[in-house]
């Protein structure tokens, strides 16, 4: 069940650039009142709110009509302020050393101390934690001097954004301030890793390849079906457009636009050359210019599953399922 969606705020919020310490200046004080702002990371925009204030988080679940039993990703600066909030194996030392700041959530022990509202990680005795990479994010956590949760900046369900303009479109009058930091360079959201004893587990495949981090932790064990939702993006439909989807296709039926790969064009190309770093950057703004375009039915091409290629089909698979399941 979604949580009701926010009363929409007088006037859309304003677009200000990140880079302007300013303006980050402005943001912090806004999240210190409860408030919500729009940061650039480098996988996807996220909505940003005072991770141990319950007010402000009940505010982020209703602006994106996000259900409260999906947990949220903790935003942190590094390793210093993880510590903070979570135990901190030798495996997690090793991979933030690899892959920090940067598109990896690691899911470990919830310290039972740890400055987190309930109500942030649904109240699991776990918590996602993730430094990114991006200027701005890393400025605004910094000076805000603690972590921050940070959904990506759509409603629920919906097509992630990779732009200021994406957020503005979805959200801009449910929330208090977008801070525009250009387009998404990765675009595609952080691989999640559950370190909770035993075998590391892949969560959701993201914009890290699983074979970078199993140089470090060997192989990782797949959630399985029944996997509790210990991080976001695990629920079967999500990052969907409003068209329906058809994926593996070399060819358009009739009705339908084709999102090429390859040698296989259609109407948009996700890269011509077969580059998987510039196909997952494109992915989501791909799927909502179709979607502006008036499509009712996309047609995908075939993708590799290998490196960035598995958390490409992820999205789009869960993009395909039946839209009951949407968060």
């Amino acid at each position: 069940m979604s949580a009701p969606m926010q009363p929409a705020l007088s006037k859309p919020a304003p677009i200000k650039p990140a880079s302007d310490p300013a303006v980050i200046e402005e943001a912090v004080a806004i999240l210190k009142a409860g408030g919500l702002v729009a940061m650039p990371t480098e996988t996807v925009y996220g909505l940003a709110a005072d991770a141990g204030n319950a007010d402000a988080v009940a505010r982020l679940y209703a602006a994106k009509g996000r259900p409260r039993f999906n947990p949220l990703i903790a935003h942190v600066a590094g390793p210093n302020m993880a510590w903070r909030l979570a135990g901190w194996p030798d495996l997690a030392d090793q991979l933030a050393e690899s892959f920090w700041p940067g598109p990896l959530t690691l899911v470990l022990p919830k310290r039972p101390d740890a400055p987190i509202a309930d109500i942030a990680n649904a109240g699991l005795d776990s918590i996602a934690l993730r430094a990114p990479r991006h200027a701005a994010a890393q400025a605004l956590i910094r000076a805000f001097d603690g972590p921050l949760v940070a959904p990506s900046a759509n409603p629920s369900g919906a097509v992630s954004p990779t732009t200021a303009a994406h957020v503005a479109e979805g959200l801009g009058d449910r929330i208090d301030l977008i801070l525009d930091g250009g387009a998404c360079p990765v675009g595609l959201e952080s691989t999640v890793i559950a370190l909770l004893g035993g075998t590391p587990t892949l969560l959701r495949p993201g914009g890290l390849a699983r074979r970078q981090i199993e140089a470090i932790t060997g192989r990782l064990a797949d959630a399985g079906d029944g996997e509790a939702l210990l991080a976001p993006g695990m629920m079967k439909s999500h990052y969907a457009p409003n068209a329906a989807m058809r994926l593996g296709a070399e060819t358009a039926q009739p009705g339908e636009v084709l999102l090429g790969f390859g040698t296989i064009s259609g109407d948009l190309n996700l890269s011509e050359t077969g580059d998987l770093a510039e196909a997952a950057t494109g992915l989501f703004a791909a799927l909502r210019t179709l979607d502006a375009r008036g499509a009712t039915r996309i047609a995908v091409a075939p993708i590799p599953d290998e490196g960035l290629g598995e958390a490409i089909n992820d999205r789009l698979q869960r993009a395909a399922a039946p839209k009951d399941d949407l968060i």
